[in-house]
């Protein structure tokens, strides 16, 4: 019998997870991850999605109903390096990036597999909607869930053929209604519980107070150097944090900004300006401390570059393929070319003019209903 280890986050995808598997016949371990840092407990306890003592006893009562072993497994230390230092220093760096893919590629899937095959698992599982595939080239993908509206394939993009080879998501090929009915059936303590929209270690979506916070304590100062060598020509105050000054796109002054961590692109509510007409953040300058604005038409372009690639159906990028491609979780794709301009470089050109290409954020390329690749946008 073949052994896994489920990670259970305390919601209903996951411990519906653990139930198909032990049905299919497996060994199943179940696991959640403790990855909060040194807050108090009462913090802690408040913290929703996979972050909170509330993740770990709503676990531990499903695996108990499953009859199954659970244990918690500490991972502070990856979670703190690969997803909390990583999301703090891109904001600095004026781009918006999605901790969540840093999270899985990282630690749910690295940092737990590895600790899940020293224990004689064959694979690790989740309840993520979306499906493991091997294609006839031989190699592994991830295919979209049947049910569009809850596919995770896109938070997904940068895992590696060994981790998808070691891999099971049985949720996959289920809808959301049936996924809460089979749980409503086995009277899991879960089967009503919420999902968790947030990032789960800033509870109140308050980016630029957590940031502050974070770089009050000192040992979270090498932090901010690792920002600050990572832009060219930054000015050595020019943190994210500090005001500076609103510009138009021809470069003049039309008001103050809070910080450069408050804006992304595309963003229109609360800039507080009185232009007698919508604008909307069109780039951030992080060498100037600037926020440029412009009107809606400036937020779209047709192309945009991205480096840091990982590709899953094919080994490499040897020649132009047209495929679709999402530019952010929400973003519903939109057709367009992909060629290598450098060892690790692709430009992606769209049929189309697309709104809000930013920084710092995904894009993951599809076959049909198969990941082809992805990379994170650095410009356009």
């Amino acid at each position: 019998m073949e052994k896994v280890v489920v990670g259970m986050s305390g919601g209903v995808d996951s411990s519906v997870a653990a139930y198909l598997l032990k049905q299919q016949g497996y060994d199943v371990i179940g696991v959640t991850m403790q990855i909060w840092q040194d807050e108090d407990v009462c913090s802690i306890e408040e913290n929703g999605g996979c972050c909170g003592l509330s993740a770990v006893e709503d676990a531990r009562r499903v695996a108990a109903a499953l009859d199954i072993p659970y244990y918690v497994m500490n991972f502070k230390k990856e979670f703190k390096e690969n997803v909390i230092d990583y999301f703090v220093s891109e904001y600095l760096m004026a781009r918006t990036p999605n901790p969540c893919i840093a999270c899985n590629r990282y630690v749910k899937w690295e940092a737990l597999l590895k600790r899940s095959l020293d224990i004689g698992a064959s694979y690790i599982a989740t309840g993520h909607y979306a499906s493991i595939a091997k294609l006839p080239n031989g190699r592994y993908t991830i295919q979209k869930s049947i049910t569009p509206a809850k596919d995770q394939t896109y938070a997904l993009y940068n895992l590696t053929q060994f981790q998808l080879a070691h891999t099971l998501m049985p949720v996959g090929i289920y809808a959301k209604d049936e996924i809460r009915m089979m749980a409503q059936q086995l009277s899991l303590p879960v089967a009503n519980k919420p999902d968790s929209q947030e990032i789960c270690f800033v509870s109140d979506n308050n980016y630029a107070g957590y940031i502050a916070d974070y770089l009050k304590d000192p040992s979270n100062a090498d932090v901010k150097n690792n920002a600050a060598l990572g832009k060219e020509n930054i000015l050595m105050d020019a943190s994210g944090l500090q005001p500076g000054n609103f510009v138009n796109t021809f470069g003049e002054v039309i008001g103050r900004h809070q910080g450069l961590v408050h804006y992304t692109i595309g963003q229109r509510k609360g800039l507080n300006l009185a232009m007698g007409q919508p604008v909307f953040v069109v780039e951030l300058k992080p060498d100037t401390n600037e926020v440029v604005i412009g009107s809606s038409h400036e937020v779209f372009s047709d192309r945009l570059y991205a480096n840091n690639l990982n590709f899953m159906s094919i080994e490499d990028l040897d020649s132009e393929m047209v495929v679709d491609a999402k530019i952010r979780y929400s973003h519903k794709g939109a057709r367009c070319t992909i060629k290598k301009t450098g060892r690790d470089e692709v430009l992606c050109v769209f049929d189309e003019p697309q709104r809000a290409i930013t920084p710092g954020q995904a894009v993951v390329f599809y076959e049909g209903d198969y990941v082809v690749g992805g990379g994170t946008i650095i410009g356009k």
